[in-house]
């Protein structure tokens, strides 16, 4: 990432998330900062042009998770956006955001910026990779069933969420559904769901048992 992407990240965050204010320019500088190789842009490049422009985003940080408890929301693992709680000595890289342009979507770049992200996991032998999974299908349904049914049935393919389904077919795994994870989510009724993806190469710390 790179302070010249700052205007362009920040338009696609106000199409991608329109009740939420975009990312500023002393945040995203904040992330560079913090973890300069965890702010992952994709870029598009028209052919027989010279100018690439932003299709695309993962910002991530490194938690010790036992700092943290699984309902923490968005806002917590985040410090409030800051990232300030990003730490070296991290066992976890935690997705904190990922975008990409709806004039980019459907071409598979959100698979092409989680793989970046795993490779991180991998180049910096961290033990596994944790985000938060939107549940934009679920406030349609939440009055017939539980946040915990619905999960359920997309997990087992019986229902299809935007958001959800796509991670799992991207190979991350259901931790559990929690509520408030994000201030102004609507469609998903307040919920969403723990996803994770483990490092094969690497062992889970000694102080943390994996469930």
């Amino acid at each position: 990432m790179l302070e010249s992407d700052f205007d362009a990240i920040a338009e696609i965050c106000a199409r991608v998330y329109p009740a939420e204010t975009p990312y500023t320019h002393a945040e995203l500088r904040e992330h560079m900062t913090r973890f300069p190789q965890g702010q992952v842009v994709a870029e598009y490049a028209p052919a027989g042009s010279e100018k690439a422009t932003v299709a695309g985003v993962h910002f991530t940080l490194r938690l010790m998770f036992k700092d943290f408890h699984i309902d923490d929301s968005w806002d917590v693992l985040t410090a409030n956006d800051t990232f300030s709680d990003d730490n070296p000595e991290g066992h976890t890289l935690y997705g904190a955001d990922i975008m990409v342009s709806p004039d980019h979507q459907h071409h598979g770049l959100a698979h092409a910026l989680t793989d970046a992200a795993r490779a991180i996991v991998t180049d910096e032998a961290l033990w596994r990779m944790v985000g938060g999974s939107r549940l934009p299908g679920y406030g349609a349904v939440a009055a017939r069933m539980t946040a915990e049914e619905y999960v359920a049935a997309v997990h087992a393919g019986t229902m299809v969420d935007p958001v959800l389904t796509a991670h799992i077919k991207d190979g991350w795994t259901v931790v559990r559904p929690i509520q408030g994870y994000l201030q102004h989510d609507p469609d998903s009724a307040g919920w969403a769901a723990v996803i994770q993806w483990v490092n094969p190469a690497c062992p889970p710390p000694a102080e943390f048992e994996l469930h």
